[in-house]
This record gives structure tokens, C-alpha cells and sequence, in this order.
């Protein structure tokens, strides 16, 4: 496993990237973690509509090849893009979305912040609000995209979309609700608990 911290990074080329890495990988590649932040964007993935972008003004929008409707990346949220070879790893796609929903379920609690997941609708709910949304994608079957955990962001934008497709969908972060001031100290308390969560 290689666990790479990426800063700030153009969504566009990161995907581009990962796309790379998942057509070259071969069954003795190693699986990679990526940890990062986004300048602001929205993404639509796949069954992504475009009515659910209501009013997205300067902010570039991205059609990508995650699953999910439409979401937004900016600075202030960690970003960890799970590079993984799920048959090696004997991982199924439902799996895959648990563990990650899991990992920061996990964590939240060790910050004293009771978290959950839906079957319904993927993603980590503090009480009716969203703290991380999940989106990925199988390509001979392995994955890449993951999860987005809101840390220290300014989350006006999420009001400019139906976040995952969800009219008024109230989002949060966890500088409101626990003691977490940047995506730095964020991905250190994650980190071992998607770990343990994937088993890798």
C-alpha cells in the first residue's frame, strides 16, 4: 500500500491520473491511498443531472465517471482517492462503500461525534446533515474516486446544488462540531481507520 499526500491538486488532471494508473496497473501493483484537497469545483458523476445544479456561477463544473449525482470539492476538505485492486483484495462494490463510510463513522467518534451511514443514500450523516459524501468506480475490477469528508471549508457552494441529488440537503463539517482545524490533521486521524476498514 502507498499512501501519497497530494496537497491541492486540479480535480480534471487528478482524474486523468487515476484513470492512468487503473488501465497500467497490473495484478502486482500496489494499491495506492490518495490524500488531497480540491480547488473549487462541482462534479456530475455518471447518472449525474444537470438540473440539480441550480445556480453554480463562476465555479467550474466537471462531468466525471464516478458514481452519484452532483457534488462540490474546494479547499478545506479532505480528499481520499482509494486506488485498489478489489478482487485481490476480496472486496465487493458494497464493501467498498462500507468500509469508507465506516472509516469516518470511526473516526468522528473518536473526536466525541456520533455519525452514521444510509443504505439509500451513501454518505456519513451527523443527525440530518452530510458530512461526507462517497463516489467510485470499478474498472477491471479494481477502484479509484473514494470519499470527500468536509473539514474546514466554506460550504456556501453546496448551496448552489441539490448536493447528491437531494433538494435541501443540509451539509457539515467538522471544525463546527469537533476540535479538527485543517485537512492535515484530518487525514492523519483517518488515515489508520480507512485502513484498518479496507484491511490493507
Amino acid at each position: 500500500m502507498n499512501v501519497r499526500h497530494l496537497g491541492q491538486v486540479d480535480y480534471r488532471s487528478t482524474w486523468e491520473r487515476m484513470q492512468q494508473f487503473t488501465a497500467a496497473r497490473t495484478g502486482e501493483t500496489a494499491d495506492e491511498l490518495w490524500f488531497l484537497e480540491h480547488p473549487p469545483v462541482f462534479t456530475l458523476g455518471m447518472a449525474g443531472r444537470r438540473e440539480h445544479l441550480l445556480a453554480p456561477g463562476d465555479i467550474p463544473v466537471v462531468t466525471s465517471d464516478r458514481g452519484g449525482q452532483v457534488t462540490y470539492h474546494g479547499p478545506g476538505q479532505l480528499v481520499v482517492y482509494t486506488l485498489i485492486d478489489l478482487r485481490r483484495a476480496g472486496l465487493g462494490v458494497r464493501d467498498l462503500v462500507t468500509a469508507l463510510e465506516q472509516s469516518v463513522i470511526q473516526y468522528a467518534a473518536t473526536l466525541g461525534v456520533t455519525a452514521s451511514a444510509r443504505r439509500e443514500a451513501p454518505g456519513v450523516y451527523v443527525a440530518e446533515r452530510k458530512l461526507a459524501s462517497v463516489g467510485i468506480r470499478i474498472r477491471r475490477g479494481c477502484s479509484y474516486h473514494g470519499v470527500a469528508l468536509n473539514v474546514n471549508m466554506d460550504l456556501e457552494p453546496f448551496l448552489r446544488i441539490n448536493p447528491c441529488g437531494y433538494a435541501g440537503l443540509a451539509m457539515v463539517q467538522l471544525s463546527d462540531i469537533a476540535a479538527v482545524p485543517e485537512v492535515g490533521v484530518a487525514a492523519a486521524g483517518l488515515q489508520p481507520h480507512l485502513r484498518a476498514a479496507l484491511r490493507l
